[in-house]
């Protein structure tokens, strides 16, 4: 397991990319990880909706939250893959995403990630990904 504290110090240390997003931790547990992504104008594109690169990259931090939330801070676990499904365009609003971990092997972990817009109740975009888990001492 690890704390939400333990895991913004990871996102603001190991992944400074992470920061240009200004990610809000709602939650970090066995059951989901929730973050949000404050509306920033800058992150619309054409169209007045949120861009699609930045829905990827908040799933995908997500995902990686929930990876570690199941396993303690496994900083070396890597997208293997992630496939975006968008369901409607996101208003300029908060987006928040939900991850959960539907299996979790020994070498993969694969998990959901839910998108809704703060403005709306129905869902965004769905993603599903999977991470590669590195080799753990025994």
């Amino acid at each position: 397991m690890i704390t939400a504290a333990a895991f913004e110090a990871i996102l603001r240390e190991k992944l400074p990319f992470a920061q240009a997003l200004a990610l809000e931790i709602v939650a970090v547990d066995a059951e989901r990880t929730v973050l949000r992504m404050p509306y920033r104008s800058d992150f619309l594109r054409p169209g007045g909706t949120i861009g699609g690169p930045l829905l990827m990259a908040l799933a995908d931090i997500a995902l990686y939250g929930a990876v570690m939330a199941a396993l303690g801070p496994v900083e070396q676990a890597v997208t293997t893959s992630l496939t975006i499904n968008f369901l409607r365009r996101p208003p300029p609003a908060d987006v928040t995403a939900e991850a959960r971990l539907i299996k979790l092997g020994r070498r993969l972990a694969v998990g959901t990630v839910e998108l809704f817009s703060a403005q709306e109740a129905e869902m965004v975009a769905h993603v599903s990904g999977t991470y590669s888990i590195p080799p753990r001492p025994e």
